[in-house]
Order: structure tokens, then sequence, then C-alpha cells
């Protein structure tokens, strides 16, 4: 035995497969005797001398997942200074020292306590040290070392996704690329094939292969068609150690889907097609639907119809309807049944996106063939117009012909028509029309200037079914005649001055026509016969529709003649010519040398917007009218005298005073103040009947004051025996109210009437001498009286 100390590792190879043992690296003579080694402890620094150290080890190697019952051997620690006394004590620190590894701190064996998975940590790095026991200081330095976790195959292989989706377009190539899927291997790559994956197909077949090494999914077969099958689920494996006999495996699902192409043109389910149609269907009103199958889907399976020929041509149309992918067969012109009622046309479907790479297949179209049955309906009578334009002049005769509108019935049944004018475009019934023919006549007189245009409305209905009717507007011009005299354009009322001198222009007249002429007005101006001889003035026709008025003398007065009424004569050119008079009025009026007028004998001349003498004057009187009439009847009020409140003496209203007011009895202690009740000192006793003359007058009771706590009831029945027994009390009826009132009161009447002690103190026979008024009153109490006797 060599003579150095050495530090030494016993290895355990009872169970060779459960660690390993790198070769140990040895100590050489190379060290010193003495040797200097640098300690960190803490946080100081601490120079150890010892004179030999050596450790002899490097790693471990250890399996994991270890299925025994005892802990699991790594290996054993050893100190050349350990006698074998027990005075040395192994430690160890480090990760898992103590919980995943503990050592025998007398022998130095390592062990582990748990079965260790190298996918969750494949290394451990721990620390040993020997002390002395009994000092508790190092012998040894602390060193470190190393276990390794040795993998095995404890790991299938995972896919990272459970189910890949994958499409690809129908009709592809052989070897087209459909998606990747990746498997992974926790397990050690760098040990053994245990992280070595292969992939191989479990389903899908023929359709799909995959790539052992790569995990790519491709086509497998030609021409693949997703109108026959459009899913696909392929079924991937994953197997570790190479794909041999007993690799761990796992698989994953992929869902392809085959999308669409356009590879299918559309077909019509059937040739010919046959619709019906009304000759009265509207325009663009729907005849038939028509559809085209295509067994590809989306825009592929979008079709465009269209009429390509047929003697319905232009007759129908077709539009296609988006979400139903049908064409639609509409009217484009009118119907006529008798006309035509057949029609036969060629439609044709087309899809609109075409692909280039499938036109091998066929052309992508289709025709079919549409049969159009017109059928026939009652229709009603058609004008030979749209609308009638007719002209009349206006001094036609009453029930002369203007003209003829003409109907009848489409069908072929060929109904009779009868004629009517709608009576709420002709409200004036200025015209007629015979039933029978559809002659237009009038039957009231026409004035062009009144209406030029007569707009009325015609109405055809069949006699058989006169619910078939149409109808036509009428548009009747009335043409002018020469049948309005022309006249002046406007009033004329003009001046002369007194010293006017001989042929001076005073006023230019002009004219108007209500008739209408075609070469224009020509009119004509002379003074009538009566007045061209004598009269003071001339007239000149200017030949251009004006005339003037001159003077024809020197000087006129207007104290002899105030106003000259000058008669025009106007005539036109037309024929018959027609001619009027009118009547210009001139003024003589005084005038300064320039000719400006100052004064003439009629004042709405100066002042034609202002009132009148004789105006100003009435409404004066009006206004002193109206203030006599306010003073008299104020003077009227002021006098009146107030009526008197009695009027006659046998008049006794004042005895009952009403005050709108209805009490609430017994209970109601609103309506009135107890406190009057209980202060007699507040009652004016001293007011005495106006109604009569007392015969005597009495000096005022001064009755006794009620207690404050009296009772109201109390209080009302010592008053009543008060007023029995007092003297000075009226002998006439009266009403006195003492609060109490209505049926059912326990109080009973309080009535003066039967305010007696006793049932035979008062007599009332003296009732029947107060007259005729008491009669009732005297004929109820004597009646009472006679039954108490009985």
């Amino acid at each position: 035995m060599r003579a150095y100390y050495c530090f030494w590792l016993l290895f355990w190879a009872g169970q060779p497969h459960q660690s390993f043992l790198t070769p140990l690296s040895k100590r050489t003579s190379s060290f010193p005797e003495k040797e200097k080694v640098l300690v960190l402890s803490g946080n100081s620094r601490q120079d150890l001398h010892r004179s030999k150290r050596s450790w002899m080890w490097n790693q471990f190697f250890l399996l994991e997942e270890y299925t025994g019952t005892d802990y699991q051997y790594v290996g054993k620690l050893h100190s050349d200074q350990d006698k074998g006394d027990g005075s040395l004590k192994y430690i160890l620190s480090g990760d898992g020292a103590g919980d995943l590894f503990i050592i025998n701190e007398n022998t130095g064996d390592i062990q582990a306590t748990k079965r260790l998975d190298r996918e969750e940590k494949p290394v451990y790095i721990l620390r040993a040290q020997a002390i002395n026991r009994r000092t508790g200081r190092p012998v040894e330095p602390e060193s470190e070392f190393i276990i390794r976790i040795h993998d095995i195959n404890d790991n299938e292989p995972m896919f990272t996704k459970d189910v890949y989706n994958a499409s690809i377009p129908e009709m592809s190539d052989v070897g087209t690329f459909v998606v990747q899927v990746t498997a992974t291997d926790a397990d050690d790559p760098t040990y053994g094939n245990s992280a070595k994956v292969v992939y191989s197909i479990l389903q899908g077949q023929p359709y799909f292969s995959v790539e052992s090494e790569t995990g790519i999914i491709k086509t497998a077969l030609l021409n693949m068609d997703r109108e026959n099958r459009e899913q696909y689920q392929v079924v991937i494996q994953a197997k570790d150690m190479g794909g041999q006999m007993g690799g761990l495996s796992g698989t994953t699902t992929v869902n392809i889907t085959l999308t669409d192409v356009n590879d299918n043109p559309p077909r019509f389910p059937q040739s010919t097609y046959q619709f019906r149609a009304p000759e009265s269907t509207p325009l663009d009103s729907p005849v038939g639907r028509i559809k085209a199958n295509d067994a590809d889907v989306d825009e592929n399976a979008e079709i465009e119809y269209s009429i390509t020929e047929g003697d319905g041509y232009d007759m129908f149309g077709i539009t296609t309807d988006k979400d139903t992918q049908e064409g639609i067969i509409t009217v484009k012109k009118a119907l006529d049944f008798e006309s035509k009622n057949l029609y036969i046309l060629k439609v044709e479907a087309t899809n609109t996106h075409v692909d280039p790479r499938f036109l091998y297949l066929g052309p992508f179209k289709d025709s079919a063939t549409v049969r159009i049955q017109v059928e026939d309906v009652d229709e009603p009578p058609m004008f030979s117009r749209p609308a009638y334009i007719m002209e009349v002049k206006e001094d036609v005769p009453l029930n002369s012909v203007i003209g003829t509108v003409t109907a009848q019935d489409p069908d072929a049944a060929k109904n009779p028509v009868k004629y009517s004018v709608d009576r709420h475009t002709d409200m004036d019934r200025v015209f007629n029309i015979n039933s029978g023919n559809g002659s237009i006549f009038t039957s009231k007189p026409l004035d062009r200037e009144t209406l030029l245009w007569h707009n009325i409305t015609v109405i055809a209905a069949e006699i058989n079914n006169p619910k078939q009717s149409s109808r036509v507007p009428v548009f009747i011009k009335v043409l002018d005649v020469n049948d309005n005299a022309p006249e002046f354009a406007m009033f004329y009322e003009t001046f002369v001055c007194e010293n006017a001198k001989a042929e001076q222009l005073i006023q230019t007249l002009s004219a108007v026509d209500k008739d209408d002429s075609y070469n224009g007005h020509q009119f004509s101006f002379s003074l009538a016969p009566e007045a061209a001889s004598t009269s003071n003035f001339t007239l000149q026709d200017n030949r251009d529709n004006t005339a003037g008025i001159f003077t024809r003398k020197t000087r006129y007065n207007r104290h002899e003649t105030s106003t000259y009424f000058l008669p025009v004569v106007i005539s036109d050119n037309d024929y018959p010519i027609q001619s009027s008079t009118e009547t210009v009025t001139i003024q003589v009026c005084a005038c300064d040398h320039r000719g400006k007028m100052l004064s003439c004998n009629a004042e709405a001349l100066i002042h034609p917007t202002g009132l009148s003498t004789g105006a100003l004057i009435a409404i004066l009187l009006c206004i002193i009218i109206l203030l006599v009439t306010v003073v008299l009847f104020a003077a009227l009020r002021r006098q009146r005298k107030k009526e008197p409140l009695i009027i006659s003496k046998e008049d006794i209203r004042d005895n009952i005073v009403s005050y709108n007011d209805e009490g609430g009895g017994e209970e109601d202690t609103q309506a009135f103040d107890i406190g009057t009740l209980r202060n007699p000192e507040a009652i004016d006793d001293n007011k005495l009947r106006r109604d009569i003359v007392p015969e005597t007058l009495f000096l005022p009771r001064r009755t006794a004051a009620a207690r404050d706590n009296t009772d109201v009831r109390d209080f009302i029945n010592q008053r009543l025996k008060e007023n029995d027994t007092d003297p000075t009390a009226p002998p006439y009826d009266s009403l006195a109210t003492y609060a109490y009132e209505g049926n059912g009161s326990v109080a009973e009447s309080l009535s003066s009437l039967e305010s007696v002690t006793t049932d035979g103190d008062q007599d009332y026979d003296y009732l029947s001498d107060w007259g005729p008024r008491f009669k009732k009153l005297a004929d109820m109490y004597g009646s009472m009286d006679s039954d108490k006797d009985s």
C-alpha cells in the first residue's frame, strides 16, 4: 500500500443497471506535501491547511423511474482520515439533499428516496463534506459532485394539436400538400432512440399519404370529387424508437375538406317548360320561374339566364334571383290574346365564374324551351286614340256636334259599347255625348273669353258588363269669333283749361278688344254723329289704335258749362264689324299761364284719393249722435231710484232670509258659530220689524248668560222656554232657526208655532182673521185642534 492518503469513493456494483461510474481521476505525486486551499464559508474567507487531500470522483449516473421497494443506492463517500472509530461525520447538501437524496453520516452511503424523472430534472448538483463529530470542524473541504439521471423510454410522442383541420381544392393532383403534423417526445434525444419519432398513416388510405420523417400529408389519389365526397378523416401515428418494436406511439386526427371548384356545368332538369299568362298581366309582372341545377356551391354555382331566341324575344324578359338562382320570366310588353296567344322562347343558363382548367369537361351552359300560353280575359273597351283634341267656335248653335270618339271591345265577342261623359270633369254640363255613336255635342252656349279650353273625360263601358270600362281625355278648344266690340282701355276723365287755345291736345285715347285677332287688332275712332258738328272738341284717329282729343275753340267758361261729355265711337276691322260708343268726361278748370290746373268744380279731380265734404259731414254727425247717446244713458242711470225692500205691507218675504247654505244636521258644527248662541250680549235685541208697525213697544229683556260649559241642547231649550213666556214675542208667524234641524232629531221640532208649554196654551183661531194668505195655515192648525178634541 502506498504511503499517501487518499479519499476514495466505493461504488456499489451489485445492481449493474441502476448506477454507473465514470473513470476516476487519481491523485498524483504532483500535489505538495502541504496544500493551501481557499474555502468559502459564509461571507468570510479562511485558509485551511491540511497535509493530504484527494477526491476520487467525477459524477454519478442514475436510471430514472426506479420501481423497487427499497431506496435506490447511488454510491459511497469515504475519507482516508476515517479510522472507522466513528469520529467522522459525512454531510450532504445541494439539490434534493435530505429530501430526495440522503447519506449515512457514519458510512457515507448515498441513497435516493424517491422515483426520479429525467423529464422533470435531468441533473442534480450536490456538495459533500466530512467533519469531526466531536469538534464539528471539517476535516476535508466541501466538494461538489453531479448526479445525472439516465433516460429511459417512458414518454410517448405527443402531437401539438389533438385535431388538425385542413382543406384542399377538389380535383387536385397527386402529391398536393395538405398539412404538416408535428409530434414531440419528452425523452432525451441524445441518448438512444427514445426521442426519434417516425410518422405513419393508420386511416385515410388510399386518398392521402404522410412522409415518415417530416409528417407532411399529401394527396395520394387523382381527381377526388367534392360532389362525391367532401369530408375525409385521416388518422396519423407518431412512434418513437425509430418505429421499432417496443416503441411508444401517439395518434392525432386530421379532418380534411375538399373545397369546391367550378367543375360542373348547369343543367336544366327538363327540356321544356310551359306557363300560362292572362293577357291582362301588368308589365314587369312574373310569368313563371325556371331553374338549372349546378352541383357546385357558392360563386361556382351562380347562373345567368338569358333569352337567346324565339318569337317572344321582345315580349318577355328574364332575370336571375340571386338567392335561389332561379330564372324569373317577366312581361316586357302588353299581351293581347286576340293578336297572339302562344309564344315559344329558348332560355339559356350559363355559369358566371368559369374555371379554364375544367373547360375540357364541356360547355358550362345549358338551354331549355319555354312555351307561354296567353289566356283570354274580358277586357274593357279600347279607344282608337289615347286622347282626343277638338275645336269648336264659340258662336256654334246648341246641340251642334263638335267631334266623335270611338271605342270597341277588343275581345272576340265584340260586345257593344256605350258612351258617357264623366260629370266630375264637366260640372256645368256644357257638353253631352251620344251614348250609341260617341258623338260629342254642345248643350250650353260657349264663350271663349270666359273659358278657352274645356277638358272632359269620356267613359266607354260594355253594355253587357258595365264594370268593364275605360276612359279617355278629350280636350276641346273654343275658337274665337268677333262677338265683342272694342272699348276704352280705361275710364277717361280729363280737363280743359278755360284759357286753352284751339287745336290743343288734351287727351290721348286707346282701346282694347276681348276677341282674339290672328292679324292683330285695328281700331278706328270717331265722334258720334250727334256730336260731330256741335261739339266743342275734335277727335283725330292716329291709325295706331290710339286717338287724340283736341280743342275746337280758343276759350272755355266753366260758369257756363263746367263739364262736357264727348261720345266716341270705336270700331274694329274684323268680321262682322263690332263697334261701341264710349264717353269721355271733360271738366272745365281754371289754370295758370303754364296750363297747370288750379281749381275745378269736381273735387274728385283735384283730390282723387281724398274724402268729399259730404262724407266728412256724415262722419262728424255720427260722432255727435254717439256722444249724446252716451251722455243720456249715464244720466238715466244716475237718476234711477232704488227699489224698496218691501213693496207692500202685505209682503212678508223679509221674514225668511235665504243664505244659500244647507245645514249638515246635528253633527255639523262648522256651519254656525256656537259662540254667538252662548253670548246673548252680542245679539242686538233692539232691532224691530220693518214690515209692520208694532202696537206696543216693550223694553228688551235681558236674559241670563249661559255657562261656558252649557250643552247646546240645554241652551236651546232654555231659550225656547224664554221665548214661549216672553210677552214681547211677536204674535205673527216667523221662522226662528236654532241650529238643529232635520227629521229624526232628538231635539224634535223647534218651530215657534209649537213653542208652547202645554197643548192647550195657544189658540189658533185668530189665523182665520188674517186673510186669505193664512187660510192654508189656519186650516192646518184648526184641524189639529179638532183632532185633539176628538
